[in-house]
């Protein structure tokens, strides 16, 4: 299958020729590893109001395409049919180091990954890198390379702050995504790597970092964090976190299942343990049925039936996305068998949930989303193959996007109706699906890049976006991939953006998506937010920036289709 080269824009970077005007603009430079208690870690980034900020991550041992550097960083030490790989009962890796041929190891290893290092981005008004700093280098903190759900991007409440999630973990170790964290550790989990905190980063406004390690999300992955200052006006400072806990037997122990969902933790908590967001429902050491939060077997207020009969304990809470709009909490579940793929409101409207309310704190899906089971075998339309919702993004009260990620099924990407960009209106009652935004995305259309094996867009991940002064939305996303790969997670992607009429709820024509960035060998994109406000004085300069962003210059895919259509080919 011939591939498409797709052109990628001018990259100037910190380390290149900006390097003097850079260091000027920084206020201090550090170096610290993430250690037991949270460390204040002062940065050199210099953030530049208005840009979007990307978390994303390259393959250890690969050259940074957007720097030209590898940094400290080397293949990871695999050897095919030597290295033991660390789950129960022991296999040897069936491949070696290298990408992207180490993640056939999944075939042995079904909690098969690697740790990677965690680069922080800042995209221009004219779509180039303007800097990219080495995160894993400051603060010791890694992803694991093809966990897709990882490194989402969120602004603070007050925009003052960005923050993530990764492990206090060095780069090049594997199965770490599904192991235990300290003090919850399941013996029947089957990844016996050693128990690794999911930790907090938060990027302060003056480009300095905190790191806050918790033992949240056992035997799996956390996913995102929000960073809520002043919370309901009591002078607390929390973090909300989003993830999915356990990777072993049944029923699972209750220190899992109170390990899940959505999680809240002081910032710079020198106690790594986290509290649980959500009602206890059902009985503690059941099979089936034992969560905190949402829970099948609740009534269903459209049929005054429970939604459906309760399913494995601890899995109707593995969200991933989550976003906060008028002080309060929404969160969307979208992988795995169990549960309800949807959007969720977390608690009374207005009100975050605080440690001291968690235990009473009533999940509910939105009213109008989805409602039927993740494992139905036949969806109703025109969700045919089902609701797989990511990242979110209020516009305003009564208009929330919504990115839908695919089902992960080649066969399915160019046919899925749903998977891109969804636009849900509030009508006084319920939420409605106006359309979806797919144009430009090229779902199910090869984009094969050299020494990988074929890849497409499938949807997207994370989100953001910015009202403009016209009446219009520009929203910003990371896109979701199908390939032939060991594992799909590890596929290169692409930043992309379009611009939305905020009025319409039929589907305007000649909207398109176009690539800001990407795909990259070796790279993968996570996270996407803005830039968080330097001080008080740079709101006049943050709206000017923004304002440059609604007009960005940008690299069509439907330009790219019309002289390249003879080489790109279906999936």
């Amino acid at each position: 299958m011939t591939s498409v080269t797709i052109p990628k824009p001018l990259r100037v970077d910190c380390g290149s020729s900006r390097k003097m005007a850079c260091l000027m603009r920084a206020p201090f430079i550090g170096l610290v590893i993430a250690a037991a208690a949270p460390a204040a870690i002062a940065g050199p980034v210099t953030l530049i109001p208005g840009d979007l900020a990307v978390t994303y991550s390259v393959y250890a041992g690969l050259a940074n395409p957007n720097t030209g550097l590898i940094g400290p960083y080397t293949t990871p030490n695999v050897v095919a049919g030597t290295t033991v790989l660390p789950i129960n009962p022991p296999v040897t890796a069936v491949a070696g180091g290298a990408y992207p041929g180490i993640f056939n190891n999944t075939s042995v290893d079904g909690n098969f990954g690697v740790t990677s290092p965690i680069y922080f981005g800042q995209i221009t008004n004219t779509g180039k890198f303007d800097s990219t700093t080495d995160l894993t280098a400051l603060t010791g903190i890694t992803t694991s390379f093809s966990s897709k759900s990882e490194l989402a991007l969120n602004l603070s409440t007050n925009g003052g702050a960005l923050t993530f999630v990764g492990y206090n973990s060095p780069v090049g170790s594997l199965d770490r995504s599904n192991s235990n964290t300290p003090n919850h550790i399941d013996p029947s989990n089957t990844d016996t790597q050693d128990p690794t905190n999911r930790t907090v980063v938060q990027i302060n406004p003056d480009g300095s970092f905190l790191v806050t390690n918790t033992n949240a999300y056992s035997g799996n992955n956390g996913r995102a964090a929000i960073l809520a200052p002043n919370v309901n006006g009591t002078g607390q400072t929390q973090y909300l976190l989003t993830g999915n806990a356990g990777n072993g037997g049944s029923p699972p122990p209750v220190n899992i299942v109170n390990n899940t969902g959505v999680q809240l933790i002081a910032r710079g908590s020198n106690n790594p343990e986290t509290t649980v967001v959500g009602i206890r429902q059902g009985t503690p050491g059941n099979s089936t049925g034992f969560q905190y939060g949402f829970s099948v077997t609740q009534t269903n207020p459209l049929t005054n039936m429970p939604y459906g009969p309760a399913d494995k304990s601890g899995k109707d809470n593995n969200y991933r996305g989550e976003t906060i709009f008028d002080n309060t909490l929404y969160v969307t579940k979208g992988s795995g068998g169990n549960g309800i793929n949807t959007v969720y409101q977390v608690g009374t409207p207005g009100i975050l949930p605080t440690a001291a309310a968690a235990a009473s704190t009533q999940i509910n899906i939105l009213p109008g989303f989805p409602t039927f089971l993740a494992n139905v075998k036949t969806p109703p339309a025109p969700f045919a193959f089902g609701f797989f919702p990511f990242g979110v993004w209020f516009a305003n009260a009564n208009t929330l996007y919504v990115a839908d990620e695919g089902d992960g099924v080649i066969a399915h990407a160019s046919k899925d109706t749903v998977s891109g960009l969804e636009k849900w209106s509030f009508n006084g009652t319920q939420w409605v699906l106006d359309y979806t935004l797919q144009a430009g995305l090229g779902l199910g259309v090869d984009y094969s890049l050299d020494n990988y094996p074929a890849t497409a867009t499938d949807g997207l991940r994370n989100i953001t976006g910015v009202v403009n002064a016209d009446g219009t939305v520009t929203i910003y996303g990371a896109t979701s991939t199908v390939s032939t790969s060991g594992d799909q997670g590890a596929d290169p992607n692409e930043i992309v953006a379009i611009t939305d009429v905020l009025a319409d709820t039929t589907l305007p024509p000649g909207e398109m998506f176009s690539v800001l960035d990407g795909p990259q060998y070796g790279v993968v994109y996570r996270g996407i937010a803005f830039d968080p406000v330097p001080e008080p004085g740079s709101v006049t300069l943050l709206g000017a920036a923004l304002l440059g962003l609604g007009v960005m210059r940008r690299r069509l895919r439907g330009y790219l289709s019309s002289q390249a259509s003879s080489k790109r080919q279906p999936l």
